[in-house]
């Protein structure tokens, strides 16, 4: 495993490994919608520094959906907030679309949806979704439309004037996926969105995102701690060591879409879901 000092003297081994199933094979030859390039974190703490990341290196697709799995600590939520621009890297650099994440930032190209929906309790359905067309300064009419048009998309129309506290857990999370497309960002980076759900509502859920995400066809990265979540929702997989976070291998799915829970049965699904099992019991 390499150290920090190794990273501070550069003797780091090549840490991106390329699986392939069913002779799928993944190309990094397409243009990247989000490219990190040798990005390491570290954090520092009261005592010493927190080595979170070390030389990670992903190209995701335009329209692809990217799922992220790893131990408790890898760095997972980590990448997220670097893609995001929340956080910067240490070292390495991350680019959306070929341009610097400022450029990314001023254009209003990525949302964010997390595991719990951050609704604000005072506002309606309506005022939760208006939130960022706020910030954003859109014309008022312009809103109108566009807070109807994702409020049908995830099949909130008819709720506009409930109150979160008045919605059940899945309604919440569509309400925050509504509220993330308001905008229209490019990319969506879902951090373990499902993961308070009980296993009936996360079932449905699933279906619901991919629905949303096959009629909006946004870049998605999405981090979850279940195998199953990621064998089934995702085109490729990226499985984490545990900390300091490095990329154990990339994971092709072969799984055909649309998909439905049916396709859990299928030789593919439990082929996929298996081999990221013992690539994390490995880790």
């Amino acid at each position: 495993m390499m150290t920090p000092a190794d990273f501070r003297t550069g003797n780091s081994p090549q840490v991106d490994n390329i699986v392939r199933l069913h002779g799928v094979k993944t190309t990094e030859n397409q243009p990247a919608a989000i490219r990190l390039a040798d990005v390491t974190q570290i954090f520092q703490s009261r005592q010493d520094q927190v080595f979170a990341l070390e030389k990670i290196s992903i190209a995701v697709r335009p329209r692809e959906f990217l799922c992220i799995i790893g131990p408790s600590g890898c760095g997972k939520s980590t990448i997220l907030a670097l893609t995001a621009g929340l956080l910067k890297p240490t070292a390495g650099e991350i680019s959306i679309s070929g341009r610097s994440m400022d450029s990314a930032r001023r254009g209003h190209e990525i949302g964010m949806i997390f595991q719990d929906a951050v609704l604000l309790p005072w506002r309606t359905v309506w005022e939760n979704v208006e939130l960022p067309l706020e910030v954003l300064n859109i014309a008022k009419i312009e809103r109108t439309d566009k807070i109807r048009s994702v409020l049908e998309l995830v099949q909130l129309q008819g709720f506009e004037h409930r109150f979160p506290h008045e919605l059940s857990g899945g309604m919440r999370q569509r309400l925050g996926i509504a509220r993330a497309l308001s905008f229209d960002p490019q990319i969506l980076l879902m951090d373990e969105p499902f993961g308070a759900l009980d296993a009936i509502t996360r079932d449905q859920m699933a279906i619901e995102l991919l629905r949303i995400w096959e009629q909006r066809q946004k870049t998605v990265i999405f981090v979850t701690h279940s195998i199953g979540e990621a064998a089934f929702l995702s085109d490729r997989v990226v499985v984490m060591t545990p900390r300091p976070g490095r990329i154990r291998a990339i994971i092709e799915n072969p799984l055909p879409r649309p998909r439905t829970l049916a396709m859990r049965d299928s030789p593919e699904f439990l082929s996929t879901a298996r081999r990221l099992r013992e690539l994390l019991e490995a880790a």
